[in-house]
């Protein structure tokens, strides 16, 4: 049966897609079957492999009300045992679609029951808000990873995605764990992102992984040629550091 996790932070712009995307694909290459989810209504992650999101008529956003199962959402990409289920604008409605519903946190689990057990690992791609979406999200998973950039504002915020974890944990999915925190957009030049890795170090402990991944020109191009990193630039640094990310999950595991 198939481990969903969660990538999480309620900024924008701190890795959450790169991660998922990335991720997902060194996954596979460490032979694995892996399904991304995209519960982000921009669809990065879709376009990220090479889709043409909004132009889709089978996402998560028809999955999400009942129109469609999981499976009859799921697209193939170009990379075998890489199945996905894109998002595109017509989710940010789902907000509105959901008032009055009963029991919506678990609209996004219970559309997942039928298909995990044919993959290894179903990621989602969260969006960067604690709304309703990332909710489901987090009802549906086993666990959740928070991808924290090394700047400034990196701890700010952080305490109220803390406390939503935490409610979630409380009131919908007591078995729901933290993963990992990784550490995205590194410089190791500067004496801030230093600072900021030691913090986060000394408040997660062991949760944090020992990769980190630096901020890299060829990270940021890959998605609008609608390629996974390490198909992108396969020896460069990124590449290399999603491939260790992937390998430590494993042996975490």
């Amino acid at each position: 049966m198939g481990k969903i996790v969660s990538i999480s932070n309620q900024k924008g712009g701190v890795g959450k897609t790169t991660t998922a995307i990335n991720l997902a694909s060194n996954l596979v290459d460490l032979g694995k079957k892996v399904l991304l989810l995209d519960i982000d209504p921009q669809g990065n992650s879709g376009s990220g492999l090479g889709l043409e999101v909004q132009s889709l008529t089978k996402t998560t956003y028809e999955v999400m009300i009942g129109e469609l199962s999981a499976r009859e959402a799921i697209q193939k990409t170009f990379i075998n045992n890489l199945d996905i289920i894109p998002s595109n604008i017509n989710l940010s409605g789902l907000e509105v679609d959901f008032l009055g519903i009963e029991k919506k946190e678990f609209k996004l689990k219970d559309a997942l029951a039928s298909i995990k057990e044919s993959y290894d690992y179903i990621l989602i791609d969260c969006p960067p808000s604690l709304g309703v979406l990332t909710i489901n999200a987090l009802c549906a998973s086993q666990s959740v990873m928070i991808t924290l950039q090394t700047e400034y504002f990196a701890l700010e915020g952080l305490s109220q995605l803390m406390r939503i974890i935490s409610l979630v944990q409380s009131q919908w999915n007591p078995s729901l764990a933290l993963e990992g925190v990784l550490l995205t957009m590194y410089d190791k030049r500067t004496n801030l992102a230093n600072q900021v890795a030691e913090d986060v170090r000394n408040y997660f402990k062991e949760k944090v992984y020992e990769t980190v991944i630096p901020r890299n020109i060829k990270l940021s191009e890959a998605p609008s040629f609608g390629k996974p990193i390490n198909y992108y630039d396969p020896d460069g640094v990124g590449a290399k550091s999603y491939k260790s990310l992937a390998e430590e999950i494993l042996g975490r595991a």
